[in-house]
C-alpha cells in the first residue's frame, strides 16, 4: 500500500508544477490552453463553377456549393470548426477565415502562398480551427487572385449557451453581405489589370446579399428584402465582402445602433449611417418605429482616392414593414457623398469597447512605424502602350515602408517551418528608410521618384512581444483610406488622426479602445494599434482593397515559438496542398 504522505507530496509537487507552468504560459493575463473546442461543427465546401443570370447576362461564377453568397458557418464560442474544401473548378483556390485568430492553427489561415499552397483543381484540403474566446460576426472568403468577389460568406459565432447578448434581445437577426459584381472572369481580370500596369475597371454593380437592386439594368426584381414587424427591433449583421471599394450603408428614416465591430462588443453608438471597408463587420440594432411603408436600405461608395474611377450607382434593398403597400416606397436612404471623410471619422469616433480593455498593452516592446501608399514603377516593357498604363506611362504598385511585397511561389509558412532558404528574407524595416512630410510632401512626380523596392521581406517577432504599429498614409500618388487587415490577431486601435503622426501630440485611448482585425487608416492620416504577439506562425498584414494587395501593399510577420507545446506551432496537416 502506498504511503499516503508520499502520495500527497507527489500530488502537491504535481499541482505546483501545473500552476508554475500555467503562470509561465500566461502572457498579459491570458492563460494559454490547447484550443480543443467545446463541440465540433463540420462543413463540406465544394468550390464550383455556377451559372447565374445577372445584369442582363448569363454568367459563370465561382461559388461554394453553388451558392452566391456562400453558406453561413454557424458556431458557438470555443467551438471547433472543420471545413472540408474540395476544388471542382479549373482555378486554384484557398479559403481565409477572416477575423478568426487561428490560435495554434496557422496552417488553416488560408492566404495563398503565405500559409499554404493553393488547393489545385481536383484536390481537397480540410481546414480546422477553434474559435477560442471569440463570438460575433466574421466572414470567410477566397484568398487566391480575385476570386473572393464571388466566393464569400458569413461566420456567425453565438455566445456560449446561457450567455445573453449585452444589449436588447432582437426579434430577428439578418445577415447583410455587401459585395461587388463583375461580368468578367475574376482570375483573368486580375491578370489583365496587372499586365496592363494600370488600374482596375469599376465593378459592374454593387450587391446586397448578391442582389444588385432596382437601379441596375435587368434588376427590377433582383432585390433583397427584409420583412419587419412594426415596433420590433432587429439585429443586422453587416459584412463587407467588397473587392476594391469601401461602402456606406444606411436605411431610410431609421437609426442604426452599433453594438459590435469585428466580432467584439462595443458601447452602443447610434448613427444615421455606417461605413465598412472590405473585411470589416458591424452588428447594428434597428427598430421598426416608423410609419408602415417600404424603406430603402442603400449601399453607396466611399472613394477617398483622387482620380480613381468607381461605380457610382448605388445598390438598394428593402426594409419592408408588414402591411406596407407595394408602391409605398419611402425616399432613398441618404448615404453620404462618395468622398465624405468626416462621415467616416464620425462613425470611427463612436467606437469604444464595451467593458474597457484591460488586455491592451500599456508598455510596448516593439514600436514599428509603417508607411502605406501607392507607387509608380518605371516602365521597362518593350511594349509600353500595352504594359505601362499607369500614371505618366509607368506601372502601378503599392507598398509598406516603400517595399512592394512579392509572394513566393511556395508557401512561406512551409518555407519557414522547414527552414527552406531562398524564398523570403527577415529584413523588413521597422521604420521608413527616410522621414519626411508623408502626407503633403511625398514625392509624386511619377514615375521619376515614386519607385518602390520589391521583395518577400518579413519582420520577425519574439513570442510574447508587445507590439505597437503606427500606420501612416502617404501622399505618394494619392492619399487614401486603406483598410488594413492583420491575420491571426485582433488589435487595440488606441489612436488615429489626420496629417503626419506626431508622438508628442497624438492622443491615445488606453481605457476602452475598439478591438478590431481591420482598421481603416484615415485618408491623409495615421492609426496606432497595439497587439500581443502570442500566436506562433506566419501572419499576413495587408490592405484589403484587392488591387492594392495585388500591387504589393502587404507584409508578413513571423511570430517565433515560445516555450512548451501551448506556445509552439504544431506540425503541418497531412493533406496540406503542394505547390
Amino acid at each position: 500500500m502506498a504511503n499516503p504522505l508520499a502520495t500527497s507530496g507527489i500530488l502537491y509537487l504535481w499541482l505546483n508544477l501545473l500552476i508554475m507552468n500555467a503562470h509561465r504560459m500566461s502572457v498579459m493575463g491570458f492563460i494559454a490552453r490547447w484550443p480543443g473546442g467545446r463541440s465540433t461543427r463540420s462543413y463540406d465546401f465544394k468550390v464550383q463553377t455556377t451559372k447565374i443570370e445577372k445584369l442582363c447576362n448569363t454568367w459563370d461564377i465561382v461559388t461554394i456549393n453553388g451558392m452566391f453568397p456562400g453558406p453561413v458557418i454557424y458556431a458557438q464560442e470555443d467551438d471547433r470548426v472543420i471545413v472540408r474544401v474540395t476544388n471542382e473548378t479549373p482555378y486554384n483556390a484557398t479559403i481565409h477565415w477572416h477575423g478568426v485568430r487561428q490560435r495554434l492553427s496557422c496552417w488553416s489561415d488560408g492566404p495563398s502562398y503565405i500559409t499554404q499552397c493553393p488547393i489545385q483543381s481536383g484536390q481537397t484540403f480540410t481546414y480546422e480551427f477553434t474559435l477560442v474566446q471569440q463570438k460575433g460576426t466574421l466572414l470567410w472568403h477566397a484568398h487566391f487572385s480575385w476570386l473572393r468577389a464571388t466566393v464569400y460568406g458569413a461566420i456567425v459565432v453565438y455566445p456560449k449557451t446561457g450567455v445573453p447578448y449585452p444589449f436588447i434581445y432582437p426579434y430577428e437577426e439578418h445577415i447583410i453581405l455587401l459585395g461587388e459584381f463583375w461580368l468578367r472572369d475574376l482570375v483573368q481580370l486580375e491578370q489583365s489589370v496587372i499586365a496592363s500596369g494600370g488600374g482596375p475597371p469599376p465593378a459592374d454593380a454593387y450587391t446586397i446579399n448578391g442582389h444588385p437592386g432596382p437601379n441596375y439594368n435587368c434588376s427590377t426584381n433582383d432585390v433583397y428584402k427584409i420583412d419587419v414587424v412594426p415596433g420590433k427591433t432587429y439585429l443586422l449583421r453587416l459584412i463587407s465582402a467588397s473587392l476594391n471599394t469601401e461602402h456606406f450603408f444606411a436605411i431610410a428614416n431609421h437609426k442604426l445602433t452599433i453594438v459590435e465591430a469585428d466580432a467584439e462588443y462595443t458601447k452602443p453608438f447610434t448613427t444615421d449611417h455606417v461605413m465598412l471597408g472590405p473585411g470589416q463587420t458591424l452588428n447594428v440594432l434597428v427598430t421598426a418605429n416608423q410609419p408602415i411603408a417600404k424603406y430603402s436600405m442603400t449601399m453607396g461608395p466611399y472613394m477617398s482616392a483622387r482620380n480613381v474611377p468607381f461605380q457610382t450607382i448605388t445598390s438598394t434593398a428593402y426594409f419592408q414593414y408588414l402591411g406596407a403597400l407595394p408602391n409605398s416606397l419611402s425616399s432613398p436612404a441618404p448615404v453620404p457623398t462618395f468622398n465624405d471623410n468626416l462621415a467616416v471619422k464620425t462613425v470611427m469616433d463612436g467606437l469604444r469597447s464595451l467593458n474597457g480593455t484591460p488586455s491592451v498593452p500599456k508598455e510596448i516592446d516593439q514600436n514599428l512605424f509603417i508607411t502605406i501608399g501607392l507607387n509608380v514603377q518605371k516602365c521597362t516593357s518593350r511594349n509600353p502602350q500595352q504594359n505601362c498604363q499607369g500614371l505618366n506611362g509607368g506601372v502601378m504598385a503599392a507598398s509598406m515602408n516603400n517595399i512592394s511585397f512579392i509572394k513566393p511561389n511556395i508557401s512561406l509558412l512551409e518555407a519557414y517551418y522547414r527552414k527552406i532558404n531562398g524564398y523570403f528574407t527577415e529584413d523588413f524595416p521597422g521604420a521608413p528608410f527616410k522621414f519626411y512630410d508623408f502626407v503633403n510632401g511625398a514625392p509624386n512626380n511619377a514615375p521619376v521618384d515614386t519607385n518602390s523596392l520589391n521583395g518577400s521581406r518579413t519582420y520577425v517577432l519574439e513570442y510574447g512581444t508587445r507590439v505597437q504599429l503606427i500606420l501612416q498614409d502617404t501622399g505618394t500618388v494619392t492619399t487614401e483610406n486603406h483598410p488594413i487587415h492583420l491575420h491571426g490577431f485582433s488589435f487595440h486601435v488606441i489612436g488615429y488622426g489626420t496629417g503626419n503622426y506626431n508622438p508628442d501630440t497624438a492622443n491615445f485611448n488606453l481605457v476602452d479602445p475598439p478591438y478590431l482585425n481591420t482598421i481603416g487608416v484615415p485618408v491623409g492620416g495615421w492609426a496606432a494599434v497595439r497587439f500581443l504577439a502570442d500566436n506562433p506562425g506566419v501572419w499576413f498584414m495587408h490592405c484589403h482593397l484587392e488591387i492594392h494587395l495585388s500591387w504589393g501593399l502587404s507584409v508578413v510577420f513571423i511570430v517565433k515559438n515560445g516555450q512548451g507545446p501551448l506556445q509552439t506551432l504544431p506540425h503541418p496537416p497531412a493533406d496540406l496542398p503542394r505547390c
